[in-house]
């Protein structure tokens, strides 16, 4: 599958910086519901937060430019991605 087909895709990002206790999770909540993804956002013992994204690639892709973009709560130093597949089994999107 190629990412760019429509098919679904799985984006898996930490999030460095100065995210936890800030509202980040919440507010990266809202930005995937607002797109129409499915996942999740969770803070990392490490400081980081981990959000696992599913969705088509273009959604997927915004997503990660509004967690690079600067209008995110806390200060974002690095986002590091991953791709895949989607898996599934996600309902919504949750603050874990």
């Amino acid at each position: 599958m190629s990412i760019n087909d429509g098919s679904a895709v799985r984006l898996t990002a930490w999030v460095h910086g100065a995210v936890q206790g800030v509202g980040f999770r919440w507010w990266t909540r809202a930005r995937a519901l607002e797109i129409g993804l499915v996942g999740e956002a969770r803070n990392l013992p490490d400081g980081r937060v981990a959000i696992v994204a599913e969705g088509d690639h273009e959604s997927c892709e915004r997503l990660l430019g509004l967690l690079r973009g600067g209008g995110t709560p806390g200060r974002v130093d690095d986002v590091v991605t991953q791709w895949g597949d989607a898996r599934g089994g996600w309902a919504g999107f949750r603050e874990a």
